[in-house]
């Protein structure tokens, strides 16, 4: 497997270093980024910001392994993803990553409890954490009982009949079961006025430091910031569009 370059952040300290990544989507006018360099360390809580279209949801699928580089390295928790088969990413991701998507992907007729325990399908190493220390659903039911969703939101109803809100939650407890490394969240307070916004970045956070997972979180809303570690604006390490 590839090695990091020698530049690259030492990877017991940090989760994710991007260094010198060019890509560019598929197309004559393809969307392009170029990456200099990011490194988050392993337990941090970064705010990534940007307007509209300007490249975040492209990085995190770089980081994800979803979309592959041109050039350059992605290091995460000390593998090179770039120089990963597509399947192996596609395994990385599931026993690594927790996702929490902006629209919340949460599968609309099933219930709540059944949502949560979805990607322990996908991941026997993650499953194996889980029972580990309790059974599967009951895991599943404490992390929604410490989300804020519990009684018979777990397991009566489907998920489409939830509130926002509830959804937003049923995403976080998915994203973390099993305790992955990575904890990536695309806009989920987008949806959310101030107040709701500040009770679910507490959940979260309270649940992630549980875990010990480091959280990237991108917004195009600044206000956020005092809330993460740290807050790091997209332009100052990328440059997108024609220029990339």
């Amino acid at each position: 497997m590839q090695k990091p370059r020698a530049g690259a952040a030492p990877s017991h300290t940090h989760a994710v270093c991007v260094d010198d990544v060019e890509f560019r989507w598929a197309g004559a006018h393809g969307f392009g980024l170029t990456i200099h360099r990011l490194a988050v360390r392993r337990g941090e809580r970064m705010l990534l910001l940007g307007p509209s279209g300007a490249g975040k949801s492209t990085l995190l699928s770089l980081i994800c392994g979803i979309a592959v580089p041109r050039r350059g390295v992605i290091d995460v928790l000390g593998e090179d993803l770039a120089a990963m088969r597509a399947t192996s990413r596609d395994r990385f991701r599931a026993e690594h990553y927790g996702v929490i998507f902006q629209m919340f992907n949460l599968l609309p007729y099933a219930s709540a409890l059944d949502n949560v325990l979805l990607p322990l399908s996908f991941a026997p190493e993650r499953h194996a954490r889980v029972v580990r220390q309790r059974p599967a659903r009951e895991e599943a039911a404490r992390l929604l009982t410490a989300l804020g969703v519990h009684g018979p939101l777990t397991t009566q109803g489907i998920a489409a009949r939830l509130s926002v809100g509830q959804q937003q939650r049923v995403a976080a407890a998915r994203a973390l079961i099993g305790a992955p490394e990575i904890v990536i969240a695309d806009e989920p307070t987008s949806a959310l006025d101030k107040k709701t916004q500040d009770v679910f970045l507490d959940l979260l956070f309270g649940q992630v430091a549980e875990a010990g997972a480091t959280l990237i979180m991108v917004s195009h809303d600044d206000r956020l910031a005092s809330r993460f570690d740290r807050a790091l604006d997209l332009s100052d390490i990328a440059v997108h569009g024609a220029d990339a």
